[in-house]
């Protein structure tokens, strides 16, 4: 029984990095002929259908080719409405997701996307980027101290391998095994930096071409990827200037995050603090310590750098976050104290399902111009998402380097420098290359250029967290320097906190006038930032796991003649007192050029000052790049000061084209002064969403409430979305939360029956707005079906007739159900004499039901005739019909056979087919 905006990228470019990508084992191989429907009258897409067991119903994708284990999460989406997250299969191929209460009438618009890049289809001329793409970024000047030069100190090398932690929801355990490289001879007690990995293949085969596979622990014949050993260079680089690194390996998460709701990233928090609590201790009983560590110099705990890569980026997060304020206990996999302070983060094309960023630790996000993985560089969230949170002091920059594509800052995913088999994570389609991403393009980094780039970046990152430099935040802060260590990289940079103050921010109130107030995620065209329709796309604009999302805004100014001024008004007078300059972020279309405005500031007296202009182009761009990214342009407030403007009451920001045309994106504009500000946690409250899982029972109501845990200190805001299951849509509140209380209070009434159904799941979502933090952003209740399947029959009603007329088969259920049924039946070649032939039955029919025509004449059972009944909810049976034909062939007498299958098509051992039989006319 079976119970029932975008990054373009062509089909022809995705198939090319699915066919290069290595293969995986294959365990599960769907039929692949037949009509794979909904209903003969509203068939899904092909490689579509509907499915399932054991009392689930699953819509099932099955991809032409294996899709490549990376970090972005693969997604169902009907239109607007994101389905859910499928589980793969171990073939890579297959992918199934359990419908719930979502009727297949509701399936329509099905896409695939990973990280908004579309997976199963083309898009109309994707590479047309609506103008040529522009050249290279001009290079700009160089930093007074460049944090990619190598250091003095020698190094040393070695690995740890302890054993393995069990961690919440894991079924394997985890292994901790670690690279170090340190420096060595060098006095007094070091900074630590540890490394954390992304999500990858686990293992590989040695001497294939391709064979790799998502198991842990490795199969017989089987290694382990050694992603860790991937960031040497950038150790190497680090503890020759003094700092002992660590990079850590998490093969046994990566196998197993699929079933994590969180997509893994307490698990990676729980195995980084483990870690570091090692290190704790071998830095107070150094005769404990593994021997590259005793050989090393002594890790200073008061001052860690967590440099993240993908999945591990958020992960790292997370463990900054479960630092400062303690996860639930239930969801943890570390308990023991917290015995060390991260100064900083590194997060290197981080995913970001969690919009949880820690506003109190600096950070630095970067953003590859050529990622082929997290391709929307939802990243960025790591920057925007710290705005009005908390105090504002950590600095948070993100840096985005065109050309880089998202592997290639790891050399263990790095073709010709791994171990194992690796790729190109951006792919290419030789027939419709990409202008700026494939390879030799003159945007396009190669791989050496990349990883140096992204070394020296963590290096200054490191330089300014840890020892204090102020002299290397120009390479990070929007201030327009570059590091000529990562030359010929073209790097840009911008960033909040710091020492910026005031802030015009779209959101909270503020009003706009001679432009768009616009939002980043809205269903509603004349709404949202960017256009659907638009190619390419904005990491500002990053979906996340609703259709509309409140408080992510914009002001979006188009204009078609200069002059045509845009004021943004905030609901109180900011102050800018102490700035030397306003710093604006703000993005125009890719690839344009030449875009000049006016910035002007009026204060509570009405005096009216023009700063200044500013001029910006457009980052190189395709339809399958996220450049729709905002620079940083500053300009000097001694304008303002000189005027005699009040700039502790600043009432509106104006900005005014000088071009003759264009369009300009505002994100938000500071007050800014040079310097890095001390950093000092806030204490705040954590709100963490549990899952609780009831049965439905059999009769009354009953009312359970979604479990959260808020702990902590003080008192926050935030952003509950409470999500429908059955439209997808959501409601939103803004709530106030302290510590212990039950502020989110969200019941759930589940009404018994003794019909048969499915499991319903009632989610929230969780954000942060200000003074709290988010730790699990996403549970719910999961209602389950407890009622027994109902029996199903396949029985003849008409099964032999005379030719023009119809063959009938039922499928009956003995019971009504809550849901659709789905059965999949097959017609398969008969045992003896003549078989119906394709041009024996009604031409139309054959077409609605198999896609096939009935030329060349063949047997019935080599059409593809392999198709999916539906019973509907209350309903008990539906007939299967085969109209014959009549012709003027005197033909002996003919039968066909009919038989309910799997889900792969193969005849089910306990059901015999079943045979109807046609007469030749008289």
């Amino acid at each position: 029984m079976i119970r029932a905006r975008r990054i373009c990228v062509t089909a022809v470019a995705v198939l090319a990095v699915l066919a290069g990508s290595p293969g995986l084992a294959q365990a599960e191989q769907p039929h692949e002929s037949g009509l794979l429907s909904a209903t003969n009258d509203d068939p899904l897409p092909p490689g579509w259908r509907i499915d399932g067991e054991g009392g689930t119903r699953e819509l099932v994708w099955r991809a032409p080719k294996a899709v490549p284990m990376g970090d972005a999460r693969v997604e169902f989406r009907t239109g607007d409405r994101r389905l859910g997250v499928p589980k793969p299969a171990r073939d890579g191929r297959t992918f199934r997701l359990a419908l719930g209460e979502t009727r297949p009438e509701q399936l329509t618009g099905l896409q695939v996307t990973a990280a908004g890049r579309r997976l199963d289809a083309a898009a109309d001329d994707p590479h047309r980027s609506g103008s040529p793409v522009a050249g290279m970024p001009a290079q700009a000047p160089a930093n007074g101290v460049d944090p990619g030069r190598p250091g003095s100190y020698r190094t040393v090398t070695g690995e740890y391998a302890l054993d393995p932690v069990r961690l919440p929801g894991f079924g394997a355990p985890v292994e901790m095994t670690a690279e170090v490289v340190a420096p060595k001879g060098a006095t007094g007690s070091r900074p630590l930096a540890l490394f954390l990995h992304g999500r990858h293949h686990s293992c590989y085969k040695p001497g294939s071409e391709n064979d790799v596979t998502g198991d842990w622990p490795c199969a017989d014949g089987y290694k382990p990827i050694p992603s860790h050993k991937g960031y040497l260079r950038d150790q190497q680089l680090l503890a020759s200037q003094g700092y002992v690194t660590v990079s850590i390996s998490a093969n046994g998460i990566n196998a197993q995050d699929q079933e994590a709701e969180d997509a893994g990233a307490q698990a990676r928090s729980s195995l980084v603090r483990q870690h570091l609590a090692r290190w704790a201790d071998w830095t107070a009983h150094r005769s404990s310590a593994p021997a590259v560590v005793r050989e090393a110099a002594k890790a200073d705990l008061s001052q860690v750098l967590l440099v993240g890569h993908s999945r591990g980026g958020e992960g790292v997060n997370r463990a900054a976050m479960d630092s400062l304020y303690a996860p639930p206990a239930a969801e943890d996999g570390y308990r023991g104290p917290v015995r060390w302070k991260v100064r900083g983060t590194v997060l290197i094309g981080p995913t970001a399902y969690g919009r949880n960023p820690v506003a109190d630790v600096p950070s630095v996000t970067l953003l590859p111009g050529c990622d082929g993985d997290v391709s929307d560089l939802q990243g960025e969230d790591f920057v925007d998402g710290t705005r009005g949170i908390s105090q504002g002091t950590a600095l948070h920059s993100a840096v985005y380097m065109v050309g880089a594509n998202h592997n290639y800052f790891n050399s263990e995913w790095t073709p010709g420098e791994a171990v194992a088999p690796a790729r190109d994570d951006f792919g290419t389609d030789p027939e419709q290359p990409d202008p700026v991403c494939t390879p030799g393009a003159a945007t396009r980094l190669t791989a050496a250029q990349q990883h140096q780039a992204g070394a020296t970046y963590i290096a200054a990152a490191a330089r300014l967290f840890l020892a204090g430099d102020d002299r290397v935040r120009p390479l990070l802060d929007g201030s327009g320097k570059r590091a000529p260590s990562a030359d010929p990289a073209r790097v840009l940079t911008h960033a909040v906190g710091g020492r910026r103050s005031g802030g015009f921010l779209p959101d909270g109130g503020a009003k706009v006038t001679g432009a768009r107030l616009c939002s980043a995620i809205d269903p509603d065209p004349a709404v949202t930032c960017l256009d659907p329709e638009t190619l390419g796309s904005s990491p500002h604009f990053a979906e996340w796991q609703m259709q509309q999302e409140t408080g992510r805004s914009a002001v979006d100014l188009k204009w078609s003649a200069p002059g045509t001024a845009a004021h943004v008004t905030p609901a109180e007078p900011l102050s800018l007192h102490g700035s030397q300059k306003l710093a604006l972020r703000l993005f125009v279309p890719p690839n344009t050029t030449g875009t000049k405005l006016d910035v002007s500031v009026t204060d509570s007296s009405n005096r009216r000052v023009t700063l200044g202009t500013v001029r910006v182009d457009g980052l190189p761009g395709s339809a399958n790049t996220a450049s729709y990214w905002a620079q940083e342009l500053r300009v000097p407030l001694s304008a303002a000061t000189r005027a005699g403007l009040d700039l502790r009451h600043v009432t509106s920001l104006e900005v005014t084209p000088r071009s003759r045309s264009g369009r300009v994106w505002l994100m938000d504009a500071w007050g800014w002064a040079p310097g890095t500000s001390a950093v000092k946690a806030a204490a705040l409250p954590r709100v963490d969403v549990g899952r609780t899982i009831v049965k439905e029972g059999d009769s009354g109501t009953r009312t359970y409430r979604i479990p959260v845990e808020i702990s902590g200190h003080g008192s926050g805001q935030v952003r509950v979305y409470v999500l429908d299951p059955d439209s997808g849509r959501a409601e939103n509140r803004l709530v106030t939360v302290r510590p212990g209380s039950d502020a989110i209070d969200v019941p759930v009434e589940v009404k018994g029956d003794t019909v048969y159904g499915d499991d319903a799941e009632h989610d929230i979502v969780v954000k942060a707005v200000r003074g709290a933090v988010v730790g699990k952003h996403r549970g719910g209740l999961t209602v389950e079906n407890d009622d027994p399947e109902p029996v199903i029959t396949l029985s003849p009603v008409a099964d032999r007739v005379t030719e023009g007329e119809t063959l009938i088969w039922r499928l009956s259920v003995d019971a009504p159900t809550a849901v659709d049924i789905w059965t999949p039946v097959r017609v398969l070649p008969v045992t003896g004499g003549a078989e119906l032939s394709t041009k024996d039955v009604d031409p139309q029919w054959l077409r609605d039901w198999s896609g096939d025509v009935p030329e060349p004449e063949r047997p019935l059972s080599d059409a593809n005739l392999w198709v999916w009944l539906n019973i509907p909810p209350g309903s008990t049976s539906v007939d299967f019909v085969v109209p014959t034909v009549r012709d003027q062939v005197t033909e002996p007498t003919e039968s066909m056979r009919l038989a309910r299958t799997d889900r792969n098509a193969e005849p089910l051992p306990d059901r015999p087919a079943l045979t109807g039989t046609v007469l030749d006319k008289p």
